[in-house]
């Protein structure tokens, strides 16, 4: 299969490498807008060759959008006017406002949005890695929008990469990605902001972080041109998550300033629970 894969960084990177070698893609055709990007994925090996977005989208089967979400509302109205047969697919962490973008359009059937629940704190594609899809989950979103053979297509492309396939609608993806996704780098792009300002005064406070305070502000590293539009587009969702939140903050603080153990050893053993989710 001729694959077309738009953005070249981490997830489209990814994705090629893991394609290719399982034996799906027989030509992979790169496309990005950032020269150094491109020229990277076609000498590190996992693209082919690079084509201008127009004559990428006309030569492949199938067509994958990797690139932050703002770009994606550009870019997906313009490759779905480019398409004949072809099959296209997206990697964007929201979903409601592409598919209201492209509700209309006449080869909207051709087009299945996808979220890969999967990445790194990494961009770019020297960040790029085989296995980052392995045992995560993928949400196909809306597909009774979509043509049969595009979802069964954009299913097959996702299993090879040893996705778990879900199915949802998009509004409902939007609620749940706040959750489980984008509250986790809010959250540890503040940690990260209220260790800097301490760290202005004691010089020493990151020679003592444990492996803990390392897992906590990992996402700090992630890219703020790729999160900074996904929270605009979740802008509703993501202030209802930190209303509880701030509010669950708020609990902590008002219970360790009470010297209230009782209800602070509630507090984390009502926490504790989350365990039966994640590892059962």
């Amino acid at each position: 299969m001729i694959i077309t894969i738009i953005g070249l960084g981490l997830m489209g990177g990814s994705a090629a490498i893991d394609l290719r070698k399982r034996g799906i893609a027989s030509h992979i055709i790169g496309v990005d807008t950032d020269k150094i990007n491109a020229n990277a994925a076609l000498n590190i090996g996992f693209v082919d060759e690079l084509l201008d977005m127009e004559s990428a989208v006309k030569n492949a089967e199938f067509v994958i959008v990797a690139i932050p979400v703002d770009a994606a509302l550009l870019v997906l109205p313009k490759v779905l006017d480019w398409v004949d047969k072809q099959v296209v697919t997206d990697m964007c962490s929201t979903k409601g406002k592409l598919l209201e973008w492209v509700k209309y359009h006449p080869k909207r059937r051709n087009y299945v949005a996808a979220h890969p629940m999967a990445g790194t704190e990494f961009s770019g594609p020297w960040a790029a890695i085989s296995g980052l899809f392995d045992g995560k989950a993928v949400i196909l979103c809306d597909t009774e929008d979509s043509d049969i053979r595009a979802v069964a297509t954009t299913k097959r492309i996702f299993e090879t990469l040893n996705m778990r396939v879900i199915y949802m609608n998009g509004a409902n993806h939007d609620v749940h990605a706040a959750y489980i996704s984008h509250i986790s780098h809010i959250s540890s792009f503040a940690l990260a902001l209220t260790v800097l300002e301490k760290e202005k005064n004691e010089k020493h406070i990151f020679d003592l972080a444990s492996g803990g305070f390392d897992s906590t502000v990992r996402l700090a590293k992630s890219s703020a041109e790729m999160w900074t539009p996904i929270f605009g587009q979740n802008k509703e969702n993501v202030l209802t998550v930190l209303e509880t939140y701030i509010s669950k903050l708020k609990d902590f603080k008002k219970t360790i300033e009470n010297d209230d153990a009782e209800k602070l050893a509630k507090l984390i053993k009502e926490s504790n629970q989350i365990r039966r989710i994640l590892f059962k």
